[in-house]
């Protein structure tokens, strides 16, 4: 499932450069991550950055968006085409 930020964001910007596809965004109020490109860092992490990164634990599984692990490879291989996944990343 893709992940979503809170409200308890302190707008420290410390996920949006460790998003290997760029989902991360400055919102109105915090961070926010768009879904459509979110792919927990399947295809290129181990585990998911931005929930690493964060000082407050604002990065949380969004269970609004629930999907497998074949469907966050697809969408990270549509969003990075031509490469092969990372070893050990899915």
């Amino acid at each position: 499932m893709a992940y979503r930020i809170t409200e308890e964001c302190i707008n420290c910007g410390a996920c949006e450069p460790e998003c290997p596809n760029q989902a991360i965004s400055e919102g109105e109020q915090y961070y926010v991550i768009d879904p459509a490109k979110c792919t927990e860092c399947k295809g290129s992490h181990a585990s998911s950055k931005c929930a690493e990164v964060c000082p407050v634990d604002a990065c949380v599984p969004d269970p609004a968006h629930k999907e497998t692990t074949e469907q966050l490879l697809a969408r990270w291989r549509g969003l990075h085409p031509g490469k092969q996944p990372a070893q050990g990343t899915y």
